[in-house]
């Protein structure tokens, strides 16, 4: 697929990256709506074609007490707010084969996290909406077999379908980026790189995933390099108090400068 084919997209034919990015959970309307200027400011100046991210319910919990969401049907309807407040596509991560059908009411592009992308019925129910899939991949995953779960999309009568690689474990508290998957990735379908998630710490003795988000620049960079069709990043202008993976969110007041620098390696790139 095109994607000029996404309802509301931007500057598809800029030659650019494209880019998923917001917050990790959607909190609320102001802050959904606060973070979306910002970033759709950005993009705009920059002409990186956007789909604001944000997801509406967290199923994929570290504690029983983690905050999960603000009620499935109202988050739903703030993302629909977004995207007629400003025109703009929007994401949003699903968990059962329920929300398929009710998120795709809602949003233009459905993901599937990394812990469930072999869950086939899941995987085909999405498929089965239209829209786009995005595809995570799992941590436990070789870049090789995400062409597995891309043929399922494809074999439910859906051609529109994404891999998105956020790292792989190594360890039992750390995940590495292979690079080398990338091009192997793209083979099966265009091929994002989740920056943020990359850079988790999960399963630390506290119940809280940890990170290093002042790596963010240097994975992205890396990306850029290597070919990706998209970044996704996570951002937020608090941090620190966002409900939701706050530790490897990147600060939104830094977003314009990465994404300047990032667009400049992209043109060199395209250059050689």
């Amino acid at each position: 697929m095109h994607l000029s084919d996404i309802p509301n997209i931007k500057h598809s034919n800029s030659n650019n990256f494209f880019l998923l990015a917001g917050p990790c959970a959607i909190e609320g309307e102001d802050m959904a709506l606060r973070i979306a200027e910002k970033v759709i400011s950005i993009t705009d100046k920059l002409e990186i074609p956007y789909i604001f991210k944000g997801s509406f319910k967290k199923a994929n919990r570290s504690r029983v007490d983690s905050f999960t969401g603000i009620g499935d049907e109202k988050a739903l309807k703030i993302l629909r707010k977004v995207s007629e407040t400003f025109n703009v596509p929007t994401v949003t991560d699903i968990h059962e084969v329920s929300d398929a059908e009710k998120a795709a009411e809602f949003v233009d592009v459905l993901q599937i996290p990394a812990f469930l992308v072999r869950q086939t019925d899941l995987v085909v129910a999405a498929a089965k909406t239209g829209k786009v899939v995005n595809l995570k991949k799992g941590q436990f995953m070789s870049p090789e077999a995400m062409q597995h779960a891309v043929k399922k999309v494809h074999d439910s009568g859906n051609k529109n379908a994404w891999i998105t690689d956020r790292g792989t474990m190594f360890g039992y508290q750390d995940m590495i980026v292979d690079f080398r998957g990338i091009p192997t990735m793209r083979q099966y379908a265009p091929t994002v790189l989740d920056v943020t998630h990359s850079l988790q710490q999960p399963n630390q003795s506290s119940g809280v995933t940890g990170g290093r988000p002042d790596m963010i620049e240097t994975i992205a960079r890396a990306g850029v390099v290597n070919n990706v069709d998209g970044l996704f990043i996570e951002t937020h202008f608090d941090p620190s108090n966002a409900k939701s993976d706050g530790a490897n969110m990147l600060d939104l007041k830094y977003l314009e400068a990465l994404l300047t620098n990032l667009i400049a390696i992209r043109k060199t790139i395209i250059k050689l």
